[in-house]
């Protein structure tokens, strides 16, 4: 690393190799390479053999990782193009075929294809992250599917659910994110050989008028780069629209991992739940007993980062004058590469925090039992009302009682007694007794929250996870490495 000049965070800190490697120069030049390899060779098998020969496009093939990046900066230097600049350097290692590499093309069809190689190799990358935590989540949810804790509402404690029904609510957000990621993966096509501003003129006159020639040159063209169709109709530049749905996608992703980071450090405060914690980590350096959660909070971070970018994808893509302006450009070889490194930080973070996160059964448990007199009110409501009282009456009563227990518990931190007080006015009938007896089993309050649980996993994530198990035996793959 150097240590003079700024270094960015998201590759010197955060981010995977893997994901560092795809928005490498190395991968986007050489991308350009065998992009001018396809079209050659697209050209060479339509009928183009006097032009593009077969040794030209040896020579091409066996060169498309021998760059001098050195002489192409020099070159962009002198003439301000990066892609001619490429073109020279190439040219330079295949003299035979120097005088056909980009014949017919746009600086965009190297420009454009490349990112949509680059950005789909991208997000199957993140795909991938995505199911590990949809996997390790699901695991949590499963073993802690029974553990009655408090609900929230508006942060208040509420009816209790169970700690595993609770994260199905971020299991269902990341199920609806692959959703997401697989439309992006659905839609995203090569922009092809579309020439200048799209209308493949120039290779309509390079087959001498033959249309179809023209149309069988975009799709191979696309196939040999790894896509089942190109864009049906472009300007100079795949929509830009296109990049709007790829910077919503990752953006939800950031949304979800946000809402589970600051759901985490809500919890990791009331010392319920917390993230794993190194046996040598240092929480705080004043403060020895400290476990902050540095892993939720470094995520909320890097998720309100994320959430933010799609924004600039709409500018972009508004202000796309006619078939194009290069406005786009700038932004674009910052928000893309960000957009992807982020998501993959963000991942890299939701993972190892899943893996092994950490619940404290003993103080869910105060928590409950603190707060269960309040839950009960509602089964006492119904209860009475089995015995013939009126639940109008009796609400008014409950209520009377709770806002009195509960003032004690706020102003002076006693504990709740509102049981007790309930068993003490004659309106109520039952017996402090009994009414004990009715939240002895605080599991009950749970409704259904357990077989919601199993519910989910069973017939939602274990079928997905099944459906994708050879990418998930890619990544335990991965893992073991």
């Amino acid at each position: 690393m150097q240590r003079d000049i700024y270094q960015e965070p998201l590759v010197s800190r955060y981010t995977s190799k893997e994901m560092q490697n795809l928005f490498s120069e190395k991968t986007k030049f050489t991308t350009w390479r065998r992009c001018w390899v396809a079209l050659a060779e697209a050209q060479h098998e339509l009928g183009l053999t006097d032009i593009v020969t077969a040794e030209m496009l040896d020579e091409m093939r066996a060169n498309v990782e021998n760059i001098d990046y050195d002489i192409a900066a020099q070159k962009e230097k002198e003439i301000r193009h990066d892609v001619m600049a490429h073109v020279y350097e190439y040219g330079l290692k295949c003299p035979k075929a120097a005088g056909i590499i980009h014949l017919g093309a746009t600086s965009q069809f190297v420009v454009c294809n490349t990112d949509l190689v680059v950005q789909k190799k991208a997000m199957l990358l993140i795909r991938n992250g995505l199911l590990q935590a949809i996997k390790n989540l699901s695991e949590f949810s499963r073993k802690t599917k029974d553990i009655a804790t408090l609900g929230f509402t508006h942060y208040q404690p509420a009816q209790p659910t169970t700690v595993g029904k609770r994260n199905t609510l971020y299991l269902q957000d990341m199920v609806m994110d692959l959703a997401y990621i697989d439309n992006y993966l659905d839609q995203v096509k090569a922009r092809g050989a579309k020439g200048t501003v799209g209308t493949q003129a120039t290779f309509l006159e390079l087959f001498k008028g033959d249309h179809e020639k023209v149309r069988k040159l975009d799709l191979l063209v696309a196939e040999k780069l790894g896509f089942s169709e190109s864009f049906a109709v472009t300007g100079q530049t795949y929509t830009r629209k296109m990049d709007m749905k790829l910077g919503e996608t990752l953006a939800g992703i950031g949304a979800t991992a946000h809402k589970f980071a600051v759901d985490l450090r809500l919890l990791s405060n009331l010392k319920v739940q917390e993230e794993p914690f190194e046996k040598k980590q240092t929480g705080s350096s004043a403060m020895a007993y400290k476990r902050n959660p540095m892993r939720s909070e470094r995520l909320t971070g890097l998720a309100r980062k994320l959430m933010n970018l799609p924004q600039n994808f709409a500018g972009t893509y508004a202000n796309q004058w006619f078939e194009r302006t290069l406005d786009d450009s700038a932004i674009r070889r910052m928000d893309i590469p960000q957009c992807f490194l982020l998501t993959d930080a963000i991942l890299k973070l939701f993972v190892n925090i899943t893996s092994d996160m950490v619940v404290f059964p003993a103080q869910i448990k105060k928590y409950l039992l603190a707060e269960l007199p309040f839950m009960a009110t509602e089964k006492i409501l119904m209860k009475a009302v089995e015995k013939g009282e009126s639940r109008q009456e009796m609400h008014e009563v409950v209520k009377e009682h709770s806002l009195a227990a509960g003032k004690e518990v706020k102003e002076n931190a006693k504990e709740n007694d509102l049981l007790k007080r309930l068993a003490e006015d004659g309106r109520i009938p039952f017996s402090l007794e009994e009414l004990n007896e009715m939240v002895s089993d605080y599991s009950a309050f749970t409704g259904r929250a357990e077989k919601q649980t199993e519910e989910f996993l069973d017939e939602v994530i274990s079928p997905l996870l099944l459906a994708n198990r050879n990418e998930m035996a890619e990544i335990d793959s991965s893992l073991s490495v």
